[in-house]
């Protein structure tokens, strides 16, 4: 409708792998934007969003792409199909045509990610809540949506839990401060339900559990939390997920990518094992008792 602000294009692992290969096709043919500009009549802006994975390219659009860059067959072919299938949400449901874009896109990225290091300062992480403490998370983040609009969130958070218990699992190494597990979330029942299923969840063999203990002090995650995702295709490059309250972040660049790592992988070192992670759980599972 004119006047109406256009809906803005979400991130899907098909458009971001379209949109590598563009760039990687154009730079080895030694092209710059401004070159595709002046031989194809495409706007220069027009191609910058193509290529970072911000605009859905019209067929007639990559037709003419793939002409002016000369790309032979099988290749031609794997790049037009790649179109087809941009629009994909992974199979998401209509009810999560109700959520903000950004998450629409994370959870399109979780269900086809290899493996998720998620860090939480605060929650314990989405994909090891139970219902009732993802319930009682989402009432006091939204307190004036009705309750209508609860629910849908509530059950997406619930329905993400499927890429766990799939053939091929997600893997899955996430880390908290102990504050996530010592904020009393919903009340004791809820957080007595939710310390048991963190036992259950640390035993499998594809979730590595760690905990920060107060006594580490100050550490490198207290700004915020953050999800690293990593894919099966080495052709899709890992990305960054923050959500804070200022709005959801997707970051890429391998620069990005490094640093976040290297946080990460600090945090696992200040973090309790594994193993007196779960003994740690299971003491407070005793006390809400």
């Amino acid at each position: 409708m004119e006047g109406m602000p256009a809906r803005r294009q979400t991130p899907t692992i098909r458009l971001r792998r379209l949109a590598a290969e563009l760039r990687r096709i154009r730079t080895g043919a030694g092209l710059t934007r401004e070159h595709v500009t002046e031989h194809t009549g495409i706007n220069a802006a027009t191609l910058y969003r193509i290529e970072t994975a911000r605009a859905r390219p019209q067929r007639r659009t990559l037709i003419a792409l793939l002409d002016l860059y000369e790309v032979p067959e099988p290749r031609r072919s794997a790049v037009l199909l790649l179109i087809q299938d941009v629009g994909s949400q992974g199979g998401l449901r209509a009810i999560h045509s109700e959520l903000r874009d950004e998450y629409v896109a994370y959870i399109s990225f979780e269900a086809e990610a290899r493996e998720v290091r998620n860090y939480e300062s605060l929650f314990i992480p989405g994909l090891l809540q139970t219902e009732g403490y993802a319930r009682a998370v989402i009432n006091s983040a939204f307190p004036t949506a009705a309750a209508r609009e609860i629910e849908h969130r509530v059950q997406a958070r619930v329905e993400r839990k499927a890429v766990l218990s799939k053939n091929e699992p997600l893997q899955m190494r996430a880390v908290m401060d102990e504050a996530a597990l010592r904020r009393m979330v919903g009340g004791p029942r809820v957080m007595r339900e939710q310390m048991q299923h963190l036992t259950a969840m640390a035993e499998e063999p594809h979730i590595a559990l760690q905990i920060i203990p107060f006594s580490a002090g100050a550490h490198a995650g207290m700004p915020g939390s953050f999800v690293l995702m990593s894919f099966p295709d080495v052709e899709d490059p890992e990305i960054i997920y923050v959500d804070s309250m200022a709005g959801d972040l997707f970051l890429e660049s391998e620069t990005e990518v490094r640093r976040y790592e290297a946080i990460f992988e600090r945090l696992c070192t200040l973090a309790l094992s594994p193993d007196a992670t779960s003994q740690l759980i299971a003491t407070l599972a005793k006390e809400e008792q």
